[in-house]
């Protein structure tokens, strides 16, 4: 039975990143570009926890990291959200292109 190490959470957190690139870079959805961006932050957390883990083991400042993170990534959710629901009362669309052209 082979254990996971390092390499396979690197990975991981690899793949989720530009997974996250990815839907960041191709949708015109602010929703989805929003979970793109959340995305990327969790692959973060992930790094920081792993490195925490195998590296400094007898330390705290991977998961300190990965706390302020999350908070400062919830914040950025609902400010996020705010502004998307308000640009979708005045454009009734959440495409990025409609949201360029819109009068204030």
């Amino acid at each position: 039975m082979s254990q996971i190490g390092l390499p396979h959470i690197l990975f991981l957190s690899c793949a989720l990143f530009f997974i996250g690139v990815y839907g960041f870079l191709t949708r015109r959805n602010m929703i989805t570009m929003l979970m793109a961006l959340e995305l990327i932050l969790n692959s973060v957390n992930i790094n920081f926890i792993a490195f925490n883990k195998f590296l400094f083991a007898d330390k705290m400042d991977g998961l300190f990291f990965t706390i302020f993170i999350i908070t400062i990534a919830a914040a950025e959710a609902a400010v996020a959200i705010a502004i998307i629901i308000n640009l979708y009362r005045n454009s009734h669309s959440l495409d990025v292109d409609d949201a360029d052209t819109m009068k204030f």
